[in-house]
């Protein structure tokens, strides 16, 4: 059997459903205690600099609360480096970060910015955070995130989910071979491997049967299925199937 695959639940649009009315609820620190009774191996949570869904005293909070670790997304700006450097969450993973987008589109483009990004994140590394790159699964960028100094790369999924959703199932099988391919070559230059974004209980098995996978960041659909089965059995039924994949 394949080491355990780890889940982190991303909490974001608990977030987005309580500031759509404003007030307390739902809270998303109570969803992320949920998620880690229910089998999540850790949290993910973006702070983006609208701040449209999770917010920095969600942010304090959770720090404070969890017992799993926190996987603080963020933009690689001043603002967000000195607020990661501030809490020093276990993982600070630097995702592009549009205003006019409604999720995050694409990876990040680090080839392009080698140099900017190496300095960006030698604090965070020197303030004990696991630095993680959200990358598409392209030979080009991961050969930069690991010339930089990143410690993980997250493999953006979605394009393999958007063609599994939309039948177009020559591309879809097309992406997932190219998320398996540069899984392995990820692996092979010392990089931890995660994957995430659209990812579903239909599209979630091929992926969390690589071996070269370590963590899959799922959070948009659990939030969703939870409106009509509950987070906790949402999440249990995730695990189990990631757990399935992976024997």
């Amino acid at each position: 059997m394949s080491e355990k695959l780890r889940l982190g639940v991303n909490i974001d649009h608990v977030a987005t459903v309580r500031n759509a009315r404003g007030g307390a609820v739902p809270d998303p620190v109570r969803a992320a205690k949920l998620a880690e009774d229910a089998g999540a191996d850790g949290i993910t949570a973006h702070l983006r600099e609208d701040r449209r869904h999770i917010t920095d005293g969600d942010i304090e909070a959770l720090t404070d609360t969890l017992t799993v670790p926190l996987n603080f997304e963020m933009a690689a700006t001043d603002e967000m480096q000195a607020i990661a450097l501030r809490h020093k969450p276990h993982a600070v993973c630097l995702v592009p970060e549009r205003r006019e987008e409604r999720t995050t589109e694409g990876g990040l483009e680090v080839a392009r910015e080698e140099n900017r990004l190496a300095h960006f994140i030698a604090p965070l590394r020197d303030a004990g955070c696991r630095v993680s790159i959200f990358i598409a699964a392209d030979r080009r960028q991961i050969e930069a995130a690991a010339r930089i100094g990143a410690e993980v790369v997250e493999l953006h999924t979605g394009a393999y989910c958007d063609a599994h959703a939309e039948e177009r199932f020559d591309e879809r099988d097309t992406e997932l071979e190219r998320l398996r391919e540069m899984s392995a070559f990820a692996h092979g230059l010392g990089l931890e491997v995660h994957a995430g974004h659209g990812l579903t209980y239909d599209t979630v098995p091929p992926v969390a049967a690589f071996p070269e996978v370590r963590e899959l960041n799922i959070g948009h659909f659990l939030i969703g299925e939870a409106i009509f089965r509950g987070l906790t059995p949402a999440i249990a039924e995730m695990r189990r199937l990631m757990d399935e994949a992976r024997a």
